[in-house]
């Protein structure tokens, strides 16, 4: 490691103003992929500004079918939320499956979305979900947020302060996981809203998470297990490396997919 100062904010306005002032500043939360980051000499901020003790960005909350998650949650704390558990218990399956106990415990929904892995589960929860990524300054669509790898349309020094969606009516979430890190070599995830059906796929993309149409295409027309047989996915564009080929991948998502739906039918 190196010296480096660290500020802890009291509040988000705080935090915005201390990174308007240091303007190379890095915010930490979990730290999960920040602090190996440093270890690494792969960034080397001279200031980072914690924001783990701000309470506007912690919470859970549910009012009928509007869902509130602070960017401060824990994989663990969505993975064991009651309020979520009855309402989309898709959520706290893809919470749970994530990494480690350790990593669970300490990493953030925020801060997942903020550093936008092309591996990580919550975009496809998020880009599936059609849900808003709530920053310190505006609103930002799950459709609109996602721009590639490890990019997202966050302006330097913006800070996610939550994510809001609307339950839908049934959802899924299915990976094949890297055995070591967990991270999905291919994540699907389903969600049937009253008037549409979305699908997102992590893992598979040199682009990052991605919308499945044709799947999507399917399962509107008839939202079963029965529809996904004979889809298949090109392996173009997808992600080639020493875990699997991007053949492999292509075959995977329309077998997770599947999977998703059981579950959401389930």
């Amino acid at each position: 490691m190196y010296t480096f100062e660290f500020v802890r904010a009291g509040s988000i306005d705080d935090a915005a103003n201390i990174h308007e002032l240091n303007p190379e500043a890095r915010y930490i939360a979990g730290g999960q992929t920040l602090i190996p980051t440093l270890k690494q000499r792969l960034a080397k901020p001279e200031m980072l500004i914690d924001i783990r003790n701000v309470d506007d960005l912690k919470g859970i909350h549910r009012g009928g079918t509007a869902v509130g998650i602070g960017a401060m949650a824990t994989h663990r704390e969505i993975a064991a939320s009651d309020a979520l558990r009855t309402a989309c218990p898709a959520i706290c399956h893809l919470a749970g499956e994530i990494a480690d106990p350790a990593v669970r415990s300490r990493g953030t929904i925020g801060g997942s979305l903020a550093n936008n892995d092309p591996a990580a589960d919550w975009p496809a929860a998020i880009l599936a979900l059609g849900a808003t990524v709530v920053t310190n300054k505006r609103k930002i669509l799950a459709d609109d947020y996602f721009k590639g790898l490890f990019t997202t349309a966050l302006e330097p020094g913006e800070l996610i302060t939550g994510i809001g969606f609307q339950l839908p009516e049934k959802a899924g979430y299915a990976k094949f996981a890297q055995r070591a890190s967990r991270f999905a070599l291919v994540g699907v995830f389903v969600a049937k809203f009253a008037n549409t059906v979305r699908v997102a796929v992590t893992g598979a993309s040199e682009s990052g998470v991605f919308r499945a149409h044709a799947l999507e295409a399917a399962l509107n027309a008839d939202f079963s297990v029965a529809a996904l047989a004979g889809q298949k996915a090109s392996p173009s564009g997808l992600i080639s490396d020493l875990h699997a080929p991007a053949e492999y991948r292509a075959a995977l998502i329309p077998v997770m997919a599947e999977r998703a739906v059981t579950a959401a039918l389930s």
